[in-house]
């Protein structure tokens, strides 16, 4: 099969996309060009393999591969959960490991426990809609936040939050503290709907490829 179609991949900047291409090299996807930290490209490419990369900002990712911009992307799980967007979700690659959480102070136990009406301050309102709504069945006026959500109840904004905890220290260092796990996230595969039914040779030889190194 004369391969003269590229595959394109978007992936999450920062750590993530550099953990990717680690991982990537291993099963052989590769990009020099990626490896020059001074470039000022937006596409890189590696002609011998008819491979296109391209790097995003996270929440961007699950567009560019709704949208068929990119056949592959790589990006958190939280992101998946909060874009929505249709795509299928092919593999947990799993490096970047941390929660979804309620946070909040101690206090704030109670009000959960009791479905009371609170205010939720979060950088994921859809998410943390639908934990309460759908899965703790709890009405509550959600805030979006851009910044540091853990200012939210140390201001009085919000009675809790619904934040991405890694080791929480920021949490503790402000007098919070994880009240209710909502779930696990980590770096996913996603791969656009069409591109899987017209690659589906090296795409899912892509998939295999990686399972067996995780």
């Amino acid at each position: 099969m004369k391969e003269s179609k590229y595959l394109v991949f978007a992936l999450g900047k920062g750590r993530l996309a550099n953990k990717t291409m680690e991982l990537f090299e291993k099963v052989g996807v590769t990009c020099e060009e990626m490896k020059d930290k001074d470039s000022r490209r937006l596409i890189f490419v590696n002609e011998e393999l008819k491979l296109k990369f391209f790097l995003a900002k996270g929440p961007d990712v699950p567009t560019y591969v709704e949208y068929g911009a990119a056949d592959i992307g790589v990006v958190g799980k939280d992101t998946i959960l909060e874009e929505n967007r249709r795509i299928y979700e092919v593999l947990d690659l799993g490096y970047g490991k941390c929660r979804m959480c309620v946070c909040g102070p101690k206090s704030a136990k109670e009000l959960l426990r009791h479905h009371e009406m609170i205010r939720v301050a979060s950088k994921y309102p859809n998410i943390a809609k639908d934990y309460f709504y759908n899965k703790k069945h709890q009405t509550v006026d959600i805030i979006k936040l851009n910044g540091s959500v853990e200012l939210g109840p140390i201001v009085g904004l919000a009675d809790v939050i619904v934040d991405i905890v890694e080791t929480g220290s920021t949490l503790r260092e402000n007098g919070l503290e994880v009240l209710e796990e909502i779930c696990p996230l980590s770096a996913r595969m996603i791969v656009n709907q069409v591109s899987m039914q017209m690659e589906p040779e090296r795409i899912k030889k892509l998939i295999t490829d990686l399972r067996s190194h995780l």
